[in-house]
């Protein structure tokens, strides 16, 4: 009997132990998760400042000191540019590594990999959009450029470096609780990430939408629904008549027919209000007499940040400001002589062509009346827990064959193809080497020949007392609205009659009004020569920053802090008194009038502690829907008009065939919507009001916060409590908003900076630095940057500064 329980014994151990060490499910093996030595327990007792744990990297060709300031920023000192990005490598890996390993393998298509067969659709997009066929088309260029493959090369080694050093108490959380390890860092993930970034920057297009709604309303009706530049729009650069360049002339074709098959269904598309704003001004208009320059980037509220900021130092360059994780160099930053930022430029550079098979073996498709061999390329698709999953993704001279019978939610019956800048030769690392060593408005210039996509808008301002604006990308010559819609892949006469000579993109350099500006408006007035086009050109944060602008002087840092803060509402100031003239004063309740009359006194500032901004809101969120009800219950895929132009509509066109409920036998008018959505309005926030205890105000309505970027809520940050709305200049929603705030004043005695992001150095949630910066970012209260010389941080005597560590390398 002894003898038998003590097998029973024995099996209920080797049970629990196996049990305690399996994954189930999505749950981590238990075991190895509380396990005091290795499991998260240690990611608790992470130190604050993880430093090499060695000073003799074999890797490293001379004498180096790494040095962290208070917000957890590292300063790099190297004697050579092979060190310097060696050690941005290992110090982004030791603060960032799962951050970065994710999101390449989410541009690789290879998140089944971490979390099973759920994925298998969206890493079957990612690799039939072909970031993959981008990313290796870069290392190919790259591996033209010794500058440029020394840099990705030695930052690669870094990385490596750290993933070399860790035991599996080190590894950062995340590995943990999705029970994997991080691989060996490869050059190709560097490109991975900036796949990632083009994708999210140029990836949204409505060519199928587009063709869908002229097939079904017509030309007359489509140019009304979805006009091509509205009246008061004010373009990045505007008033400039003359050009000097001889334009390449794009010839259209007369065959031109758009492709108006209905598509019933797309994959996910990055978010259309992915934009940001920046401005320069120059001396003539600041307090101090020298120019200054702002950006604030806007992309999704995730942790870690999408950014990690640094400095990097050698005999080369002393460069500050943001990087992307995953690549080198500062992507928006400042030297001792220039400054930089970016916004998105909202150029088409996305074209979809439709394909015919011969047959049904894909092996051919149609062009020029000839039969073309595809190349067929294989993805397999590794699925944790599961089996392989293997893609057939047929490749044409346009691009990959994206959507077929095989993909998307209502399988297609047609084949499409995508034509994409991303998919081109080229090595952007090379621009932002260079523009980080820049000392000039003409090193600027140069820099930028090297950057194709996403196209940007890079402002710049120079201690010398330039500032100037250039829409930097590979943009294709098209006609006249060449790509708005989809295309006839049958024949080559619908392809890019090439590219637009980088020396023609729009530019200005020092305009008489003292400032430049951008905030993903058009790029440019009637005068440039070239077509250009998007489908989500920015209306409101552009005009508003433009107008402030025009009226400033005397300009200080605060005053800079200000405007990135600003939140006043110019949709609602152009729209609210139309909507309230509109009202029926007859048909109000009490409440309701109170509530207008409220609204009529509103200043139009979204601030946070407000409650006008929940009314107006919640009034616009529910006339949009009833003008447009039709597009929603239509099979086809379609695009509601933007919310500017639907004001347009009412106020100009309300007796538009639109202005009316379906689902009603009435037939409505503009006014009928406009008073039906009120009451419904009202009545929406009555409900939130009678949940909510306290804070019946703006930003609790709008619920800002920030989410980890696996999703995992523990991880996330809640309660943000600050003002403004996509649209308006402080453009924080509920998911989006500024990525990064930074003012930069170019003072010929020292450049001076201040930034903050949402979120903070660390991505390990047990750590203080993890969301240090949040409050600081929330006030747009900024960070002053210390921007140390190369000696104080060799000597490790940064001005006064508060240093958390110093470590020095070498002999």
């Amino acid at each position: 009997m002894k003898k038998v329980k003590a097998l029973l014994a024995g099996i209920l151990t080797i049970s629990l132990v196996v049990a305690m060490n399996t994954r189930m499910g999505t749950v981590p093996p238990v075991g190895k998760f509380l396990d005091p030595f290795n499991g998260f327990w240690q990611n608790a007792k992470t130190k604050q400042v993880d430093l090499p744990t060695t000073t003799q990297f074999p890797q490293l060709q001379g004498k180096a000191t790494l040095l962290y300031d208070s917000l957890l920023i590292p300063h790099i000192y190297a004697e050579s540019d092979h060190d310097l990005y060696f050690l941005q490598g290992y110090v982004t890996a030791a603060n960032r590594l799962w951050q970065m390993e994710f999101q390449t393998h989410a541009a690789a298509g290879r998140i089944s990999e971490i979390v099973g067969k759920d994925a298998i659709e969206f890493d079957r997009a990612q690799r039939r959009k072909g970031l993959g066929f981008g990313a290796k088309n870069f290392m190919k260029q790259l591996e033209k450029d010794p500058q440029s493959s020394l840099v990705v090369n030695a930052y690669t080694e870094g990385i490596n470096a750290y993933i070399a050093s860790l035991s599996d108490k080190d590894l950062p959380i995340e590995y943990k609780l999705l029970n994997y390890k991080p691989e060996p860092w490869t050059a190709l993930k560097c490109a991975y990430m900036l796949k990632y970034m083009a994708d999210d920057l140029s990836g949204w297009n409505a060519d199928f939408e587009y063709s869908n709604a002229l097939a079904l309303f017509g030309k007359e009706y489509f140019s009304t629904l979805y006009p091509d530049m509205l009246a008061k729009q004010d373009p990045v650069v505007n008033g400039t008549t003359e050009w000097d360049f001889e334009p390449l002339k794009a010839e259209r074709p007369d065959n031109v027919a758009p492709i108006v098959d209905i598509k019933e269904s797309l994959a996910a598309k990055p978010n259309p209000d992915n934009g940001s704003n920046n401005w320069a001004v120059n001396g003539t208009k600041t307090q101090s007499g020298n120019p200054m320059l702002c950006n604030d980037p806007h992309l999704g509220l995730n942790l870690p940040s999408i950014w990690y900021a640094i400095h990097l130092t050698s005999p080369t360059v002393n460069t500050m400001g943001v990087s992307l994780p995953g690549t080198p160099c500062i992507i928006i930053g400042f030297n001792e002589n220039v400054s930089w930022g970016v916004t998105n430029a909202r150029r088409d550079v996305q074209d979809w062509y439709k394909i015919t098979y011969k047959d049904d073996s894909k092996s051919e498709y149609l062009l020029d009346e000839n039969w073309v061999k595809t190349d067929k390329v294989i993805e397999e698709i590794k699925v944790r827990d599961g089996s392989t999953y293997l893609d057939t993704v047929c490749y044409t001279s346009w691009g990959p064959v994206m959507y077929d019978e095989t993909f998307g939610d209502k399988k297609e019956r047609n084949h499409y193809a995508l034509r994409w800048t991303a998919h081109d030769p080229s090595v952007e690392v090379t621009t932002f080497y260079k523009l980080n060593r820049a000392k000039n408005y003409d090193d600027y210039r140069k820099a930028l020949l090297h950057y194709t996509c996403p196209a940007q808008n890079f402002v710049f301002a120079a201690n010398d007392g330039d500032i100037a604006m250039t829409i930097q990308g590979k943009f294709p010559l098209k006609w006249e609205e060449q790509g708005k819609f989809v295309m006839d892949g049958s024949t080559s006469s619908m392809a890019w009659q090439g590219f637009i000579p980088m020396e023609h993109n729009v530019y200005t350099k020092n305009p008489e009004r003292g400032f430049v500006s951008s905030a993903n408006q058009h790029p440019v007035d009637a005068s440039y020569p070239y077509y250009n086009f998007d489908a989500s050109y920015q209306y409101y944060r552009n005009r508003r920053i433009n107008e402030r602008l025009g009226s400033m002087s005397d300009i200080t840092k605060d005053d800079m802090e200000t405007l990135l803060d600003d939140n006043f509402n110019m949709m609602a100031s152009e729209s609210l008194p139309f909507f309230l003239a509109s009202l029926d004063s007859t048909a109000l309740n009490e409440h309701e009038v109170a509530i207008a009359d409220k609204l009529a006194k509103w200043n139009c500032f979204n601030d946070a502690t407000l409650i006008e901004p929940v009314y107006y809101e919640a009034w616009i969120n529910k006339l949009y829907p009833m003008i447009w009800d039709e597009m929603t219950s239509n099979e086809a895929l379609l695009l509601k008009p933007n919310k500017t132009v639907s004001i347009e509509l009412l106020k100009n066109n309300p007796n538009l065939s639109f202005m009316d409920i379906q689902d009603t036998e009435k037939k409505e008018t503009a006014i009928d919507l406009i008073n039906l959505s009120f009451k419904e309005a009202i009545k929406e926030v009555q409900t939130w009001q009678e949940n909510k205890d306290s804070n019946q105000d703006w930003a609790e309505y709008k619920g800002t916060y920030l989410r980890h970027l696996a999703r995992l809520a523990p991880f996330n940050v809640t309660g943000i409590r600050n003002g403004g709305n996509s649209n308006i200049v402080n453009a924080t929603s509920k998911r989006h908003g500024p990525s990064w705030r930074m003012v930069v004043e170019m003072d010929p005695k020292g450049t001076k900076a201040w930034g903050a992001y949402p979120g903070g150095q660390s991505g390990n949630p047990g750590n203080p630095y993890y969301q240090q910066m949040v409050n600081r970012w929330e006030a747009c209260e900024l960070y002053p940057l210390p921007f140390f010389s190369a000696k104080a941080i060799q000597e490790a005597k940064p001005d006064g500064e508060s240093i958390l560590a110093v470590q020095t390398f070498g002999n």
